[in-house]
């Protein structure tokens, strides 16, 4: 048995053929893969954004209630780890920088072997003391906090010096690598491949051979890093998602290159395939561009996934029942025969593979210090903190790390030594006063009927509604053993 999991980042599922009719995306091996697998029309992200999701790939429950971005924790559960540990061969292939950075740089060694790819956005790559040529923009990203430019914007620019034809670019040398390990390894057993590419995670960089699969006549400022909100010119606006159309096409041309491999020694017969993505990305929807600093709306939490499972061996059918990444550790330990760590929340696929049977009633989701979002397919709700209470917000780690550096001391001076939670294997945790993060808590409460307004545009006042929901989320925090000034925090009982 063989397992191949092909992770995108910031993959919006509305410019994919297989999800949207009359898409103008061009991606034929995303329309090849649909028809060879199962494609799933309710999955959900649970934490946002890139590593606080890559934590969940690893052990299998929400990580947004507890802690903000960070390393994986001493008492984690980590899939690949565990597979390793039984005798599954596990090899990751990756791009994504922040890997490499203080805020995920322990994810990595839990596998077998794993190889980099570096020069994606603002990865501090190479050096050069001067600064770079930057062409006239349109927009000039801000850091997160919305003070000051990003410092991935200089970065970037430099890397670009040295990624000009297709060959150069991290995602081609990511499928070059993964194809590398199928022909190596195609006659052996129990193995897991993670490849993983940062496309089309923002900028939208690309050779100009997939830019020419789509015809524009547009002579303004360079735009390729959207960022915010979305007040630009309808034909800046409109450049700019050709772009990322055209990123997507790149995506979908290196799939094919899997797929082809799959059909070349008929891979399909025993080798289960997963491809998926971390979060999605508002494409000037909703008049916002990006994630974070806004709700997440759909075009952000409900994200595309298609699964081939050989044992079941279904294949062009849809499936509707809640699912999420936190899901997919405890499907790959038990396609291995492998037992599920009592820790992991998330739950084995195989009978929503089988039958669609669902293996929840609601999925919660958000990111720290922001909404707690909660959906049961028919309506999302999006709980925000109480006004007065937005800061009441604590990081519960042992690893005090922040997304690019270390906690400072003055962050650790008041920090408490806090009880075990349910998960945490025994072992008391740090807990550190922290804030809100991303500003989203100013859009207050939402509450959506995705059935009769998918593309959620008319918030709902219906009380009974917001009330079933609220129990739902009452339901999962607990699950999650959510801190108690969670649920103050949110005006909860």
């Amino acid at each position: 048995m063989r397992a191949i999991l092909i992770l995108y980042d910031s993959l919006n599922k509305h410019f994919l053929p297989p999800y949207e009719s009359n898409c103008a995306t061009i991606a034929p091996n995303f329309e090849r893969l649909a028809k060879h697998s199962l494609k799933f029309e309710q999955n959900y992200v649970c934490s946002m954004p890139c590593i606080p999701a890559r934590r969940e790939l690893h052990t299998g429950r929400p990580n947004f209630l507890h802690r903000e971005w960070g390393p994986l924790e001493p008492f984690d559960d980590s899939m690949p780890e565990i597979l390793k540990q039984n005798g599954i061969y596990t090899h990751l292939i990756s791009d994504h920088l922040h890997y490499w950075e203080d805020g995920g740089a322990n994810y990595h060694p839990r596998y077998s072997s794993w190889e980099i790819i570096r020069g994606q956005e603002g990865d501090h790559w190479k050096g050069q003391v001067s600064s770079p040529w930057i062409p006239p923009v349109v927009k000039v990203p801000t850091k997160q906090s919305g003070i000051g430019q990003s410092e991935l914007w200089r970065y970037d620019w430099v890397n670009r010096q040295y990624i000009k034809d297709e060959k150069d670019f991290p995602q081609t040398q990511c499928f070059d690598l993964a194809c590398e390990f199928i022909e190596k390894n195609k006659n052996s057993q129990n193995w897991f491949l993670q490849l993983e590419t940062f496309d089309p995670h923002e900028p939208f960089y690309v050779p100009e051979s997939y830019l020419e699969k789509y015809p524009e006549n547009y002579s303004g400022k360079h735009f390729d890093w959207p960022r915010g909100v979305a007040d630009e010119t309808r034909e800046e606006i409109d450049h700019c998602i050709r772009q990322y159309r055209a990123l997507v096409s790149m995506c979908d041309h290196n799939l094919g290159r899997i797929l082809d491999l799959m059909d070349d020694y008929n891979l399909w017969k025993d080798t289960l395939l997963i491809v998926g993505t971390d979060h999605g990305f508002l494409l000037s929807e909703h008049n916002y561009w990006g994630k974070n600093k806004m709700p997440y709306y759909n075009e952000i939490a409900n994200t595309p996934l298609f699964i081939w499972d050989p044992r079941i061996n279904q294949q062009n059918q849809s499936r509707y029942s809640l699912v999420q990444m936190i899901d997919w550790a405890p499907t790959l330990l038990s396609f291995f025969n492998i037992s599920i760590p009592s820790d992991m929340i998330g739950k084995d696929l195989i009978s929503v593979l089988a039958e669609d049977k669902p293996i929840r009633e609601a999925a919660i989701y958000g990111t720290f210090s922001g909404h707690v979002n909660v959906t049961d397919g028919h309506y999302t709700y999006m709980r925000a903190a109480l006004p007065h209470m937005i800061d009441k917000i604590y990081n519960y780690t042992l690893m005090p790390q922040h997304m690019t550096k270390r906690f400072e001391p003055g962050e650790l001076e008041s920090a408490e030594l806090y009880p075990p939670f349910s998960f945490s294997k025994n072992c008391p945790v740090l807990k550190i006063k922290s804030e809100d993060k991303y500003q989203v808590n100013s859009f207050g409460n939402l509450l959506f009927d995705i059935r009769l307004d998918p593309k959620q545009l008319h918030p709902l006042n219906q009380p009974e509604v917001e009330q079933t929901m609220i129990q739902y989320l009452l339901e999962k925090m607990k699950e999650c053993d959510c801190p108690p000034e969670q649920y103050e925090r949110l005006g909860l009982s």
